[in-house]
């Protein structure tokens, strides 16, 4: 089990999230956050753990020329408003709670 907070919130403690990892295989396999408890889908939050350091950091803020251009891969206008995940794996976009 990692505990995950999102820091980027003005109440980050209402952003805490616990994400489980498989003992045998390492594989993540949950996390506590509505995007994963509804959908049953890979969140960021599990993703951060996955790319986490070996100190448990994450650096989650790309350099400003990170977040200037659009991604080549954009699809973010087919998308009905949602961000697509090049933009939001650049941190371009951020996805909706």
């Amino acid at each position: 089990m990692v505990e995950v907070t999102n820091e980027s919130y003005d109440k980050p403690a209402d952003h805490q999230y616990t994400v489980s990892i498989d003992d045998v295989t390492e594989d993540l396999m949950a996390c506590t956050c509505p995007h994963h408890v509804h959908r049953n889908a890979f969140c960021k939050h599990m993703t951060a753990v996955e790319n986490a350091t070996d100190d448990g950091t994450l650096n989650a803020f790309p350099s400003e020329d990170d977040n200037e251009s659009e991604p080549d891969n954009c699809d973010c206008d087919g998308l009905g408003g949602l961000p697509c995940w090049p933009c939001v794996r650049t941190g371009r976009k951020e996805l909706p709670n």
